[in-house]
Formats: structure tokens, sequence, C-alpha cells
């Protein structure tokens, strides 16, 4: 991602950015980081700094500074705050020092004595006990310490006030305290039951203290006590913002994790660095690719390479997390960690089926590689490349300039959309993209859909009415022989109009597996199709093009099925029935909540699998 000034383009760079949260690094000419930033909104955060007026004659000075960028996507808002914490304690750009309070970050402790007590920390962890967090500041920390007084009668008073005591003090009257301080209104057993149950919810084995609270919700409602009702939808919510954990800051010691995504020819491969409980840094590569190399091949070449560099002195890790695919292993770890042992002489230990924090931290560089690969696909240099092998391909005689694609999505042919994108010689042209609504047809008749989208489409280009929509060198159907025929149908009385020249047709078909790399293109008029190898660079530029019309076209057949429907957005998600819709809304506290939600926290949720958190998760981000 990082590159050369006189290369830095903000346009380009901003136009391939996600719009997920992060950390985001600006470097120098030197590729010294000058400045480290988080956002909720990359993209929107980002572009900030590239406006046309800037006030702020240090984001002045900052931004003719600027050589290359660096993001790192993380899974909250939160995270991305406490990522940018230890990045900045690391780097110690010049541009943070001199403007941001440096402090630590808050704890929650619970300490280690007879009677322990629950207690906010900051700084150097001189008392022994067990502390949690970090928190992103203390008012998070002061606000659970307050949640756990109502869940636990556990003190939080200091020791000199607990030694003093002769008699219970008001807390124990509130029922927020059992009274350990006074002979007699408590066992040490009992005591300890408690401090373990605040322990087991610190730790996030808190599904038992919310079951109990749905429980109560439930009984008060049924009584029509509905204020009480309120107060503990409002705490289960408040117990789920409390339990959420940090996918950047852990116990865990010494760890590499490892993301891997792969399409169309390019593979991206994003490595997290954990050290001392933190993450150290990160970095995205993308190796070199021969032709018909699989996954795991691809994988396994790039830790020996990158493990055995003599020329970088590297700190290995007691630990490799390996990627994981949709719920498949990439390599064996047993046969992968002899080949490591053996290369480097040292005992390291590798794994892919892992839980809690290391499974967040699994997650982060997976989305980090998606997030890597996305932009590398979108660089000017990828579309050249694929472009001219295009052109080479058809040999038009001309170069391409303009590229079109349709795509027909809808639901058993209820509220279907036709979406087409453009690409030019650049990438993605969306500010010409366009939705259309298709009515008045027989529902889930694809080919009557199709035939009405071209002629909204070209319809101004054929009687000249059209304000500077320019005609396609190549228009590409998704569909087979069926598809292309109703553009052959329109396109046909073309010849002789006073218009633009009809475009090139082709279609897009499928493979019998459905997997990419067994598409077939079709010519139109001889139907005859265009032989390419898999790994055809011509033949990924048709791949994307293709998918990021399907994709525009289910993003508008989702929005325009939202307006017309009056009933929970839950309803339209597969696998979630009336169980699981009463279980999510109970547990998170309500529809907004579980919108709001990250897929750790929907997970969580009695009988929802983490595959159908990511479906619900993605759901609502696709409206």
């Amino acid at each position: 991602m990082t590159q050369a000034k006189e290369s830095f383009d903000p346009k380009q760079f901003l136009s391939n950015l996600t719009h997920q949260p992060g950390v985001y690094r600006m470097y120098d000419e030197s590729g010294d980081i000058i400045y480290v930033g988080k956002a909720k909104d990359l993209r929107k955060r980002v572009g900030s700094y590239f406006r046309a007026q800037v006030d702020s004659p240090k984001t002045q000075t900052l931004v003719k500074q600027i050589a290359a960028i660096d993001v790192t996507v993380t899974n909250t808002e939160a995270e991305a705050l406490i990522l940018e914490n230890n990045f900045i304690k690391k780097y110690r750009p010049r541009y943070n020092v001199l403007l941001r309070d440096d402090k630590s970050y808050p704890y929650l402790l619970v300490s280690d004595h007879r009677h322990p007590r629950l207690a906010f920390h900051r700084g150097t962890r001189r008392e022994k006990g067990k502390y949690y967090g970090p928190f992103p500041n203390g008012v998070a920390v002061r606000n659970s310490l307050r949640l756990l007084q109502k869940l636990f009668p556990v003190r939080q008073c200091d020791d000199t006030y607990y030694r003093a005591r002769s008699r219970p003090c008001l807390q124990y009257q509130l029922k927020r305290c059992l009274a350990p301080c006074v002979e007699g209104y408590c066992s040490d057993e009992e005591y300890s039951e408690q401090v373990d149950l605040a322990k087991a919810f610190l730790e996030g084995k808190n599904q038992q203290v919310i079951d109990q609270l749905v429980v109560r919700m439930e009984g008060a409602s049924a009584e029509l006590e509905f204020e009480r009702a309120a107060r503990f939808r409002d705490q289960i919510a408040a117990l789920r913002q409390v339990q959420e954990r940090n996918a950047v800051t852990g116990n865990q010691q010494s760890l590499d994790v490892i993301g891997f995504a792969r399409q169309g020819g390019v593979a991206a491969v994003h490595m997290l660095f954990i050290r001392e409980g933190a993450v150290q840094g990160s970095r995205s590569y993308f190796p070199k690719v021969p032709a018909n190399t699989d996954d795991n091949a691809i994988l396994l070449a790039f830790m020996l390479q990158f493990y055995l560099n003599d020329q970088v002195e590297r700190q290995l890790p007691r630990e490799i997390i390996l990627p994981e695919q949709n719920g498949a292993k990439l390599l064996d770890p047993e046969h992968e960690l002899q080949v490591l042992e053996q290369a480097l002489a040292q005992t390291l230990r590798m794994t892919h089926n892992v839980r809690g924090e290391r499974r967040q931290y699994q997650v982060l560089a997976q989305k980090n590689a998606l997030n890597a690969l996305d932009s590398k696909l979108h660089q000017a240099s990828t579309m050249t490349l694929r472009l001219q092998a295009l052109e080479q391909v058809l040999d038009l005689g001309q170069s391409i300039t303009r590229m079109e694609c349709f795509d027909i999505s809808h639901t058993m042919g209820q509220e279907t959309v036709a979406s087409c994108v453009v690409f030019d010689r650049q990438g993605p042209k969306k500010s010409d993209y366009r939705r259309y609504n298709i009515s008045g047809i027989t529902p889930g008749d694809d080919y009557a859909a199709m035939a009405q989208a071209l002629q909204r489409r070209f319809d101004p280009l054929k009687h000249n009415t059209a304000d500077d929509v320019p005609m396609p060198d190549i228009l590409f159907i998704d569909g087979g022989k069926g598809q292309l025929s109703q553009a052959e149908a329109y396109f046909a009385d073309w010849q002789g109009q006073a218009g633009p020249a009809a475009p090139l047709l082709i279609g897009v078909a499928k493979g019998e597996s459905r997997k990419p790399g067994l598409e077939t293109l079709i010519l139109a008029g001889s139907h005859s199709t265009i032989p390419l190898n898999a790994d055809a660079p011509a033949l990924h530029l048709v791949q994307h093009i293709r998918d990021e019309s399907h994709r525009f076209a289910i993003t508008g057949h989702r929005q325009r099925r939202a307006k017309v429907r009056r009933t929970s957005r839950l309803e339209d998600i597969p696998g979630v029935g009336a169980k699981r819709r009463q279980r999510l809304l109970q547990n998170l506290g309500g529809l907004q909540q579980v919108k709001q939600a990250s897929i750790e926290q929907l997970a969580g949720v009695p009988g929802i699998s983490r595959e159908l958190a990511e479906t619900i998760y993605h759901a609502f981000r696709d409206e």
C-alpha cells in the first residue's frame, strides 16, 4: 500500500479506501510515520485531509509532507482508539506528540485480598490482583463499576475505609455489598462466590447473568411493570457494551497472525504482529502467484520466505495463527510446523482453530487481508495491465475507453432491480452507475427485465436525447445466451441510426459449479466462446466487472425491498426465524442494538452461530 511520493495520488487512494473503522498512518518521503489517527469511517476521515479548503495550518503542513498512507482495519471504533494509542506510543509521530495526551489507558482491578475489591486503576500495575481492560477512557471504567456494583455485591471501598468499619455502611443497605468488613454478615465462601461471578462476567462468561436478566425483564413486562422492564432492557444492553472485548489489546504475549485473501489472480497476505499483549504493527504483502497455484502452496511459500529472510532481523513469535476460510483451514499445521521448525531451528506453535482473544486477532487479520486485496484490485496499474490483456484478446483495433455491465436481482420475482456499472481505463466509474426499478413484467422474467433495462439505458442515445452519456465500447451481460439474446434483439436495428455505433456485446455465463475461473465469455452474433485460462488477466477484469454489477444490483434490490416492507429487517435474513429474532432482541436490547452490534456480540447470543452472525452483520450494512 505504501507508495513513493511522486506516485501517491490521494484521489486514487481514497477511491479504493474502505468505509470500515480503523487506524491510518501517514508517512513522509523518508518512510517515517509523521501522524497516526483513528477513524469510525476511514474513507471519510482520511478524505477530510485532502479537501479543497483546509483551515488548520497544522493540517495544511501535514498534508504537504504526506508521501504514503497505510491503514489497519478494526472491528469497532473503540478498538481503533486503543490501537491508535499503541501506535502513537511506539512510533512517537511528531504531529501526535505535541497535541495528544499520552497517558496510559485505565483498567478495572479485582484485588488480591481476603475480601477482594473492585477498583479503578491507571498507571503501573504494582498492586496484586487481576486487571481487566484496557478501557477507552475513565468514564467507561466508572460506568462499569457502577453497573457491576448493582449486579454483584462486592465491595468497592478502599482498604482504609474497609478496615475501619464496625457496622455495615449504606452500600449494604442498598444491597450493593455483602458487608465482609463486619463479622457475621456473610461468610468467606459466600463472598468468594460473588467475586468469582464478577470475574467470570469480566472474562466474558456472562450469558448466565444475561439469561437471568431476560427472565426478570419478561416477568416485569408480564406484570405490566414496564418501567422496571425497561431498566432490565437497558441493563442487558449495557452488559453487552461493557463486555465488548478489544481485538487489538489482550493477554497474548507473542503472536504472528496471518490473514489471507485471493481473487482474480491476486493474493494478499496480511500480517499482524502481537508483542507484549498488543498489536505492534501490521503489513500487507502481495506475492507473485504463478498459474495454477493453490492457496496452500502460496501461503507456505510466503511463510518460508518471510521467516527465512536473512536480510531482515525478525523477532520470532511463540505462536503463529494461520488463516481460516469458510470454516476450512489453510495449510496443515502439523506438517508445516515440522518444516518451519527444521528451517528455523526453533520450536513454534501453529494453529488455525482458536477461540476468544486469539480468534478476534484471526478475524482482524482476515478483514485487513480482504481490505488490502480490494485496494490492490482497484489500483490503476493493475487495471491497466488487465485492460491491455483484454484488448489483445478481443483484437478490436482500438483502445477500450468505456465498459458497462448489466445484471438483474430480485427475490422470487419481487422488487426486481437492474444494475448498470461502468468501468473506464482507471477502474470503476461510480458516478456513472445506474439502477433501474423494473415494473410491468411477469414476476421472475429476467429476460423481460433485461430488455426493459436496456431500453431505459440506451433509448436516449438511440433518439439523440442523451446529455453527455457516451456509448460503451463493450457491453457485458451477466448471463448466458438467453440474456445475451435480449441485447442482440435490442441492438439489431441499431445500424443506420444517427447515434453512435452499437457496442460489442459479450455474455458472461457462469460455469456449472459457479466457481470463479470457470466462466464462459460468449460473443454476440456467432455465439462463439472466447477461450481464456482461469489465471488470464483479461478474465480477471471481466470477473471484477461482473462481480461489481452483481453487488450493485443486490444492494439496490435490498434497499427497494426494505422500503416496501414494514416488518422487522430481521425477517429478511435467511436462517433467522421467530425464536432467533426474539433471542436477538432480548439479549441485545432492541432492533437498533442488533443493527449496531459487532459480529462477536451477535455470535454471543444463544443459538446464533458465527456464520449466521456474519450474515446478520453484513445484512444490515448492505442496506
